[in-house]
């Protein structure tokens, strides 16, 4: 049995009565047992009911009665989703007792298309990292190299798959955290258009709202399990089911036809050579086959001014986060910063305290950027970016996050600059997947953000599935043959 078959296959299989649902779930979870232990990516496991499920999906299979196109295949969805009678704690140890009461919307509708939950996957506090570590669950290793770490916050999620630990996963995003994991550990990952996909189950308690830019989204080892997911758990919830429904764009059919931009680097957050090499030569697929490329096309603002924009938008949307006594802190701290101090630590702090008539001057710049996205996707297709400044880097959990440096053609970088790729097309509510773009010398998965225009989720990825194809499929790590 190869445990790193997409989703689709792995139905399939159940479909020809290759494998059972169960016979399938105990495969995987005897992997875990085995290959978890030096990961630490699946953190919650749910056997028993899983086990149910999976026996009422061999008992309909009998019958001829499909759930639907995840029918038997057994999953894990990232820990900060509710799953009914186990506890939501988002990293933080005074949440063990949040126990769910019923299963976040996206977790239900995989479970209605036949999907097996057996567990969840690890994330770090707050889900507020590139890194995966919390004082609940420890911390998560990457399957490529088990001294570095495999991104956030959905890092378990993405370990999880890149071991072939699972079929399939669920992750969300507000600061690259499906696409940086996706980009770390070598699989796909789709950040989905805000408000694409309900994310009701998927809140810090006893919040209810959305946070700003806050969206979730599928992840996978092939892009066909995207678009799959991804048409089960888009669609609006209840309450604006009443009078929304989203058509989404068809992508263009023929590669022949698209016109790509391509950005590699940027002066306010430098990207490694490596990486830089590896989102070339997925333009250069593209071109290949036809596709007009561009390398100086791209939208129309400042990227600097943007890059500020999106961190106080972001941290004005976490904030609710803080707690009296964290906000009181930030506001000593913000009213302490010097004049014209430009760095992300005083961006964050004055973010996290300005107020409401500030952040609509944001919000304005934001819209400003908007349109200057769509100006840009009246002439191009898609746009092709880095997801994270380097590869995978080494374990690194003392100090501030902007303390810590990760190393850019052998300069020192504070992990939080690469938040400019986050929120380049993320703060403009855009889609984009992130796909398998090749390996650096030292053998560490790199990939390509591809960036469409508000609800082209399906042209970014049949993109990916383009790069799929033609130039760079999901490659397991060795040690989990």
């Amino acid at each position: 049995m190869n445990p790193f078959l997409s989703a689709k296959k792995l139905a399939a299989l159940i479909r020809r009565k290759k494998i059972s649902s169960v016979e399938l779930l105990d495969f995987y979870l005897d992997r875990v047992a085995r290959l978890n232990p030096k990961l630490n990516a699946v953190v919650v496991l749910d056997e028993k009911r899983a086990r149910e499920q999976a026996r009422k999906a061999d008992r309909a299979a009998a019958k001829g009665d499909w759930k639907g196109p995840l029918h038997g295949v057994p999953i894990t969805v990232k820990e900060s989703f509710d799953l009914e009678g186990h506890p939501t704690t988002w990293g933080r140890a005074e949440m063990k007792g949040n126990i769910a009461k019923q299963h976040a919307l996206a977790v239900q509708r995989l479970m209605d298309a036949g999907a097996v939950v057996f567990g969840k996957t690890n994330v770090p506090s707050l889900l507020a990292d590139w890194q995966t570590f919390n004082p609940v669950y420890g911390t998560t290793n990457n399957p490529w190299d088990v001294t570095r770490g495999p991104g956030g916050s959905s890092g378990g999620a993405a370990a999880a798959l890149a071991a072939g630990l699972t079929g399939l996963e669920l992750g969300s995003d507000i600061g690259a955290s499906i696409r940086n994991p996706a980009h770390y550990c070598g699989v796909f990952g789709h950040k989905s258009t805000f408000k694409l996909c309900p994310s009701t189950g998927h809140n810090l308690p006893p919040n209810l709202s959305v946070k700003d830019m806050a969206v979730i989204g599928p992840m996978a080892r092939s892009t066909d399990d995207l678009a799959i997911s991804l048409k089960l758990i888009s669609q609006p919830d209840e309450l604006d089911a009443r009078g929304v429904k989203i058509a989404l764009v068809r992508p263009k059919p023929d590669v022949r036809k698209l016109k790509i931009g391509v950005l590699t680097t940027a002066a306010t957050a430098e990207v490694d050579d490596s990486v830089q090499a590896a989102i070339l030569a997925a333009a250069q697929a593209f071109a290949k086959h036809g596709a007009k490329v561009s390398e100086t096309a791209r939208p129309d603002f400042d990227l600097h001014e943007a890059h500020r924009t999106f961190i106080h938008l972001l941290r004005g949307a976490t904030s609710s986060a803080l707690s009296d006594e964290q906000f009181a802190r930030q506001c000593e701290l913000a009213g302490k910063a010097k004049a014209g101090d430009d760095s992300y630590a005083a961006w964050m702090m004055h973010a996290n305290t300005m107020p409401v008539r500030e952040w609509h001057a944001w919000n304005e710049k934001r819209e400003q950027i908007r349109r200057a996205w769509g100006a840009f996707f009246r002439e191009f297709d898609l746009l092709l970016c880095p997801a994270a400044a380097t590869a995978a880097f080494p374990h690194n959990q003392t100090g501030e996050r902007w303390d810590r440096m990760v190393m850019v053609n052998g300069r020192p970088q504070p992990s939080t600059t690469q938040l400019f790729w986050a929120g380049y097309p993320g703060m403009a509510f855009l889609p984009s997947t992130v796909a398998p773009a090749g390996f650096t010398r030292e053998g560490l998965p790199m990939g390509v953000q591809i960036v469409g225009p508000q609800y082209g989720d399906l042209s970014t990825i049949a993109a990916a599935g383009f790069l799929e194809r033609e130039f760079q499929p999901f490659v397991a790590p060795k040690g989990y043959e």
